[in-house]
C-alpha cells in the first residue's frame, strides 16, 4: 500500500475544508479515533483528471490492502486527517475534499489528481489501536 503525502499548506486566500456524507452509520457505541492513535480504512478517492466520477485508487484494487495511518498528525491529506477523527469504527461515509484539503496547488501527478482538484473519498473506518 503506498502511502498518502501530506498535502502542501493551504492558501489563505482559497476556501478549505470537507463535508462528510454518511453512507453506513456506524454501531451504536463504536470507537471514535484520537489524535495520534491509529486508523485503518478501506478507502477509494475519486477525481482523477479533474473529474469526480473517475477512480485514482482503491484499498479494495487488486493487489492493495486496508490503509493505515496515525490520524491528526498531518501524515495524510487534511481532509483525511479532519474528516476520518469524525467516525467511527464500522462507519462507511464520503469524505468530499476542497483543494487545499486535498493535494493543493501541486495536484498529485502520479495518480491523475490535476493541481487545485476538489477530490472525494470513499471511506470506511475498518479500526483503531
Amino acid at each position: 500500500t503506498r502511502p498518502l503525502p501530506a498535502a502542501p499548506p493551504a492558501s489563505p486566500h482559497t476556501p478549505m475544508g470537507f463535508t462528510k456524507d454518511v453512507i453506513t452509520p456506524a454501531p451504536a457505541g463504536a470507537a471514535r479515533p484520537k489524535k495520534g492513535q491509529t486508523v485503518t480504512v478501506h478507502c477509494t478517492g475519486f477525481g482523477k483528471n479533474s473529474d469526480l466520477s473517475k477512480k485514482f485508487w482503491s484499498t479494495k484494487d487488486p493487489g492493495q490492502e486496508p490503509f493505515t495511518f496515525q490520524i491528526g498528525l498531518g501524515g495524510v491529506i487534511k481532509a483525511w486527517d479532519e474528516g476520518v477523527m469524525t467516525m467511527a469504527v464500522g462507519e462507511k461515509a464520503t469524505i468530499k475534499a476542497t483543494p487545499d484539503y486535498a493535494y493543493g496547488a501541486g495536484g498529485f501527478p502520479a495518480w491523475g489528481i490535476m493541481p487545485n482538484s476538489p477530490l472525494n473519498f470513499e471511506i470506511e473506518v475498518l479500526s483503531i489501536k
